[in-house]
C-alpha cells in the first residue's frame, strides 16, 4: 500500500500546511509508504514564472484591461514583471538575500493599486528592518500581479483560496458539480500537473486530499476529478477541518463522483482503518 496525501491549493505560502506532514509520521510508524506534498505551494512556484507570466500577458483580453486604470498600468508594466518575477520568486523563497537591497530602493519592481496606501506605513520598518520591507513590497508587486490574474484570467484565484465563494455561497452541490464540468483554468492544469508527477512518484494506491478551508474544497474535487479520470485504480479519500463542519452531513451522492471515501475526525484511526480495508485485513462495515 503506497499513500500519497496532498493539501490542494491555497493556504499558506509562506510554509507547507501541517496536517500533511503529521499524517506521514503517523504512516511511517506503521511502516507504510508515504509521500506528502502541499500542491499549493508548488503551483505558485510553477505560475509565477518568467514563462507563464508571458502567457498569462498574451491571453488577457485587452478590450477589459482598457476599461480599468489599474490593469492597464499592470499590463503596460509586463516586460518589467516578466523580467522580475523569478528572482523576487527566489527572493521570497530564501534565496538571493541581497536582492533585498534592490527592492525597497523602489526602482526595481512596477507598482500599482497595492501600494497605494505603502507610504504610510513605510517608516513602520525602521532603519533596520531592511528584509522585512523588501518582503512586504515583493509581497504588494505579487498582490497587484494577482489582482490582474483574477481580473482577466481566472476569477476563482486568490493566494490562500481558490473558488471560495463557491465552496461558501453553495446551499447544494450543483453549483460545484456545474464549476468542476468546465474547462481547466491556468491554475487547475498546473495543479493536475504537479498531482500527477507526485502520484507517478510513488505509485500511490491511495490518495488522501485535505481540505482545511473551504477555500480548498473546489481544488480538492478537481484533484479527485482527475484522478478518477487518469488513475481509476486509485482510490480516493477526502478529509480535513472544512470536510469535518460543513461536509459532515451528505446528502448528495454526487460527491461520490469524485471521491471514494471522506474521512471525519482526527485522521489517524479512520485512516488506518481505511488502509486496513483496502487492504482486506478489515471489512467495510467496520470502517471508522
Amino acid at each position: 500500500m503506497k499513500v500519497l496525501i496532498v493539501t490542494p491549493p491555497f493556504t499558506q505560502l509562506n510554509t507547507p500546511y501541517p496536517a500533511t506532514m503529521y499524517l506521514k509520521g503517523y504512516l511511517n510508524t506503521l511502516g507504510i509508504k508515504s509521500r506528502q506534498a502541499d500542491l499549493g505551494i508548488e503551483v505558485i512556484h510553477r505560475l509565477f514564472t518568467s514563462k507563464i507570466i508571458t502567457d498569462i500577458f498574451h491571453t488577457a483580453s485587452i478590450d477589459h484591461i482598457a476599461s480599468d486604470e489599474n490593469l492597464l498600468r499592470i499590463f503596460q508594466f509586463k516586460n518589467r514583471y516578466i523580467n522580475t518575477i523569478e528572482p523576487v520568486l527566489a527572493f521570497l523563497s530564501g534565496k538571493n538575500r541581497s536582492l533585498a537591497y534592490t527592492i525597497v530602493s523602489r526602482n526595481y519592481l512596477p507598482e500599482a493599486h497595492r501600494f497605494q496606501n505603502f507610504e504610510h506605513s513605510e517608516d513602520t520598518f525602521g532603519e533596520l528592518g531592511i528584509i522585512d520591507k523588501s518582503k512586504h513590497i515583493a509581497t504588494l508587486y505579487l498582490e497587484d500581479l494577482g489582482d490582474f490574474i483574477t481580473a482577466t484570467i481566472d476569477p476563482h484565484f486568490g493566494f490562500n483560496r481558490y473558488a471560495e465563494s463557491i465552496s461558501r455561497s453553495a446551499s447544494s452541490f450543483d453549483l460545484l458539480d456545474s464549476e468542476l464540468k468546465k474547462e481547466d483554468s491556468i491554475v487547475t492544469t498546473l495543479t493536475k500537473q504537479v498531482l500527477n508527477e507526485h502520484v507517478k512518484a510513488i505509485g500511490a494506491d491511495l490518495v488522501c486530499i485535505t481540505c482545511p478551508f473551504p477555500g480548498n474544497l473546489f481544488s480538492a474535487l478537481q484533484c479527485g476529478q482527475f484522478l478518477k479520470q487518469h488513475y481509476s485504480k486509485t482510490k480516493v479519500c477526502l478529509g480535513g477541518g472544512y470536510v469535518n463542519t460543513e461536509l459532515r452531513s451528505i446528502h448528495d451522492e454526487r460527491l461520490f463522483d469524485y471521491v471514494d471515501f471522506v474521512c471525519l475526525d482526527d485522521g489517524e484511526m479512520p485512516l488506518t482503518a481505511l488502509i486496513e480495508y483496502l487492504v482486506g485485513t478489515r471489512p467495510i462495515t467496520q470502517l471508522k
